[in-house]
């Protein structure tokens, strides 16, 4: 009876059972961060395959080295969360093909060297002759055949861009969707919701910059579709965890009707999600761009989606304690 008491009062505290070690602000922007990049190296690519031309626009082209500074911010918050940081290296040792903590960190590792050649084959001859002049004269000849490998296989590099996109954006919802004891976490939807909002998030940064009509007007219509997918795979979520018996009856609770039903709804799916996909039909139909706000309003929602999936999904683990 003793034992039982002590399990139930001070399993909570993670000094006794690690377990239940709650995830802070760190894997927030992890998350939100890991997405976004992921967003941006879909679209980007995507850009120049549907149009067969690189990117016009200065920003755009500088675009794939801002998501690995962007990405590495990620990376830095998750190592400040990790418990044994100078012990992270060992990640890179083995690979295990049935680990997702594996294969995201394989993942994070080769974005670096695509996101690299695809920004590298972006850049026009102005930007090229700038980098040749602030490159050391040791470092020029890698300089050149970097040039060489982004030119040559260019459409590869777009191709494996997309699907290193994909893979992040997948990750990042999988990686919650691994631990069962998290109620809330324990959807298949995960994976291809965060993949859908990171892409819209991604479509939204990219909306913040100095556009050709054509490419804001690619980008509005792509968002719109992205925007929709995220409602569908809500709304799947939410009924797989209706139809789950006892423990995803409780789940779906917590979003209809519980303690996590308004700030959900009223800032991803309203705000985050409704709102600007009304706002893209207007501009589609009326030729109306929003400037600033649309963009800012799907960001804000993405980040909102992600912390109120971690802190909900961290509260579920309580739940059912013995």
């Amino acid at each position: 009876m003793n034992e039982l008491l002590e399990a139930t009062t001070t399993r909570t505290n993670p000094g006794i059972d690690p377990s239940l070690h709650i995830w802070g602000w760190e894997i927030v922007v992890y998350l939100f961060l890991g997405g976004l990049v992921a967003g941006i190296f879909v679209l980007a690519a995507a850009l120049e395959l549907k149009s067969g031309e690189k990117p016009r626009g200065a920003a755009l082209r500088l675009m794939p080295f801002a998501a690995l500074a962007l990405i590495s911010l990620g990376m830095g918050a998750l190592w400040l969360d990790l418990a044994h940081r100078l012990w992270a290296w060992r990640f890179y040792l083995f690979f295990h093909a049935t680990s997702p903590m594996s294969w995201g960190a394989w993942i994070l590792v080769l974005i670096y060297p695509v996101g690299l050649l695809l920004g590298l084959g972006s850049l026009n001859d102005g930007q090229r002759a700038w980098l040749r002049g602030k490159t050391p004269g040791a470092l020029k000849r890698l300089l050149e055949t970097l040039f060489g490998w982004a030119d040559g296989a260019r459409r590869g590099i777009l191709v494996t861009s997309v699907a290193m996109g994909v893979a992040l954006g997948i990750y990042t919802g999988l990686l919650l969707g691994t631990m069962p004891s998290r109620i809330l976490w324990n959807s298949a939807v995960l994976g291809p919701l965060f993949l859908a909002s990171g892409i819209s998030t991604g479509a939204a940064l990219l909306l913040l910059l100095p556009l050709e009509e054509r490419e804001r007007k690619t980008l509005v219509s792509w968002d719109a579709v992205a925007i929709v997918a995220e409602l569908v795979l809500i709304a799947l979520m939410l009924l797989g965890f209706a139809t789950s018996g006892e423990v995803g009856q409780w789940a779906v609770s917590q979003f209809l009707g519980g303690p996590y039903t308004a700030v959900f709804f009223s800032c991803v799916v309203v705000l985050g999600l409704l709102v600007p996909l009304a706002m893209e039909i207007i501009e589609a139909k009326r030729h109306l761009p929003f400037a600033a706000i649309l963009p800012v309003l799907i960001l804000a929602g993405g980040l909102a989606l992600r912390w109120i999936l971690l802190t909900a999904g961290q509260h579920s683990a309580f739940r059912f304690l013995p």
